[in-house]
């Protein structure tokens, strides 16, 4: 089965008409990272060891762990792609419902992937993955847990793809040494173009996964746009405040129009709508794009609106629902 990643606004135009979109089904930040003019340099040279070793050192200091167990690579989606084949095949267990890439690939790869509600379910499996916070519904799991669970499988992955502003759930300061850890820098700071995720593991399971994706991974300029936008603290601490803020309007918003609260992040928002296709297609009609799943017909999720104008009209969209 293909993975679904939602922002079907080429298909959406073709069938609610052209016009200003509003692209609320990826769960990416509308308000992104302020990008600036870059250097020639990063667009005319190769990579370098100095580019990649300040972006390394800046992940570090985000994440709390040693600069030796951060590999910068071309996307979380990447990595989600390799691991499976980075390690002998057996018998798989991911959470679900959750992020559909994971089990996609370890079946592509030869595993056996058997699907599980919670991580004490997944005890015994030579490889369990956890997405933490989890996509869709955002459901959390403490570190403790997650330890526990390390210690009782081969290996364990943990998705923490939209953990930047939840740092107490994060591995990553106190990583087992079974444990790999993928963060993707497109969520948090809104530039999904720039291909940009990151893996935290033990050095020499990083080895194995830089000779598996080759030399120049990631290129110049998101080695030079990640390090900047990873320092800026200041920007960082106003975009949890907004999004926290924002999270609560939007579920009013949702509840106010007969909806009933599901779940999410601090970047996306999940509800029980009673029919998704409807609620999908009445929004569509205000060209408002959300996210609907295959294994329910009444969840859809929506990302949080980047400003003024967007919060208009997706308040007056929701009016007429």
């Amino acid at each position: 089965m293909k993975p679904d990643h939602g922002s079907d606004t080429g298909g959406s135009a073709a069938r609610f008409g052209q016009g200003a979109w509003i692209d609320l089904s990826t769960a990416i930040n509308r308000r992104p990272w302020p990008l600036g003019d870059l250097p020639p340099q990063v667009w005319r040279a190769l990579p370098t060891a100095a580019a990649r070793d300040r972006l390394i050192a800046t992940a570090a200091a985000w994440f709390g762990c040693p600069a030796a167990q951060v590999l910068p690579v071309a996307g979380a989606s990447a990595a989600i792609r390799m691991i499976p084949r980075l390690l002998p095949t057996g018998r798989a267990a991911v959470i679900a419902p959750s992020h559909d890439d994971h089990a996609a690939s370890l079946g592509a790869a030869g595993w056996q992937v058997s699907q599980f509600a919670r991580p004490e379910a997944m005890e015994g499996a030579d490889l369990a993955v956890v997405v933490n916070p989890n996509n869709p519904d955002g459901r959390e799991w403490p570190p403790e847990v997650l330890a526990r669970l390390a210690r009782r499988v081969g290996h364990l992955v943990v998705d923490e793809s939209f953990a930047d502003v939840r740092p107490d759930l994060s591995l990553a300061p106190a990583l087992p040494p079974n444990v790999l850890v993928l963060r993707s820098f497109s969520p948090f700071w809104g530039l999904a173009g720039l291909r940009l995720g990151f893996v935290l593991a033990r050095p020499d399971l990083l080895g194995r996964l830089s000779d598996a994706a080759g030399p120049w991974a990631v290129n110049g300029p998101a080695l030079h746009v990640g390090a900047q936008a990873m320092a800026d603290r200041a920007w960082a601490d106003a975009t949890v405040l907004y999004h926290a803020e924002a999270a609560l309007r939007l579920d009013r918003l949702a509840i106010r129009a007969g909806w009933r609260p599901a779940g999410g992040t601090h970047l996306f928002r999940l509800y029980d709508t009673g029919d998704a296709a409807a609620a999908q297609e009445r929004l569509a009609r205000a060209h408002v794009w959300t996210r609907r799943f295959s294994f329910s017909r009444t969840w859809l999720r929506m990302g949080i609106p980047g400003g003024h104008e967007e919060w208009d009209r997706l308040t007056d969209a929701l009016r007429k629902i």
